[in-house]
């Protein structure tokens, strides 16, 4: 392609453009992180970027030419999709971005707000002069980085055209934020994340389910809540711990010092996480890991609701339990109710019977299925 592109974008990014600002995370120790293992962290130059963002522009006018070629009159559709996927393959990314809409850009890699603040601003202002019609413009940060900008240079930064910043918070235990050599304090997370928001950034929180593991999953929680509840962000994003291959905490589960939490404590997580939350966020169970993808609403009105959700699976039957589990990982399910579906639920039992047939247990089996994604 004629433009960079880094390995990751939230789940919440799918529709944006992306635009790839350092290459790799600043940072890179953090024990439960496989993205960016093996692989050094350096920073892209203004006029490198200012390059791709021209060849995405290159791309938009090469696109619309072949809409108005086509007789599709400058509109980027299904078809004029087809087209390209098997003529030009290299423009398929925007002709997918403005087939959903081009209003949304997603800057890459890890941390966005590592670069110097003139840069970002810089970058941000030619983005908007090239793309006129882009809404939202977003990035991964630190927490650390966040804390050591000023309020003044993030608001520049978003007066420039930035306007939600991501965040992996992951914990607000100290000792944990150690453990798995975060690089950050609970002091310096919410110190981060208020600066932000007091810049006038949408600020999104992500809380890993499971990272205290089944010893220290209560502290992990209540000091979590405690840091969300002293930021209030925009967004809480929910993720589930995964042992993927290579990821430096599998040493210690190896070792026996750190033991994974099961899907019912990560359950457990979440209703603990709910009733101590005192926060005015958006929360959702936007990614795939998660068990209960159904958790997301409006606090504090919706609590009562989503907590009813975690009791109606902490209250199935073991049996019933370990078919959603199945089901929800393999892709049959997505919502609790998806279960009264009968031939759905059927096709999960006769797979669930297969693996038992063949002596291989559930929990191994998930967890090898579940360690291959991010």
């Amino acid at each position: 392609m004629p433009f960079e592109q880094g390995p990751i974008r939230p789940p919440s990014e799918a529709e944006s453009l992306l635009i790839r600002i350092n290459r790799n995370c600043p940072w890179n120790r953090c024990l439960f992180c496989p993205a960016y293992k093996g692989k050094k962290f350096s920073r892209r130059t203004v006029e490198e970027i200012k390059e791709d963002i021209l060849a995405f522009k290159e791309a938009e006018q090469k696109l619309k030419r072949l809409s108005f070629n086509y007789g599709y009159g400058g509109a980027v559709g299904a078809e004029l999709l087809e087209l390209i996927y098997q003529q030009d393959p290299e423009l398929i990314q925007v002709g997918l971005w403005l087939y959903r809409g081009g209003k949304n850009v997603f800057l890459q890699d890890a941390d966005g707000l590592a670069m110097a603040a003139d840069k970002l601003v810089a970058i941000l202002y030619f983005l908007k002069e090239q793309f006129p019609t882009v809404e939202r413009i977003t990035t991964y940060a630190r927490a650390k980085t966040a804390a050591k900008r000023t309020v003044e240079q993030l608001t520049t930064i978003r007066e420039a055209g930035l306007t939600r910043v991501h965040i992996g918070m992951e914990t607000g235990n100290d000792a944990l934020l150690a453990y798995m050599c975060k690089g950050v304090t609970a002091a310096e997370q919410i110190e981060g994340g208020k600066k932000i928001k007091e810049a006038g950034l949408s600020l999104s929180e992500y809380v890993l389910l499971g990272l205290g593991g089944r010893d220290a999953w209560q502290e992990h929680i209540m000091d979590t809540a405690a840091a969300l509840n002293a930021v209030d962000p925009h967004f809480i994003r929910l993720r589930t711990l995964a042992l993927r291959h290579k990821i430096p905490l599998l040493d210690h589960v190896e070792k026996g010092t750190f033991i994974p939490q099961e899907d019912e404590g990560t359950a457990r997580e979440v209703k603990l996480l709910l009733e101590n939350l005192t926060v005015h966020s958006y929360i959702v169970s936007d990614h795939f890991l998660n068990l209960l993808e159904e958790i997301e609403g409006q606090l504090p009105q919706d609590r009562l609701r989503l907590l009813d959700v975690v009791n109606r699976y902490l209250e199935m039957s073991p049996e019933r339990r370990a078919n959603y589990r199945l089901g929800r990982r393999l892709g049959y399910y997505r919502k609790l109710l998806d279960m009264e579906d009968r031939n759905r639920f059927s096709q999960v039992e006769e797979v669930r019977h297969n693996l038992q047939k063949q002596g291989e247990d559930q929990e191994q089996f998930l967890a090898k299925y579940l360690a291959r994604y991010v």
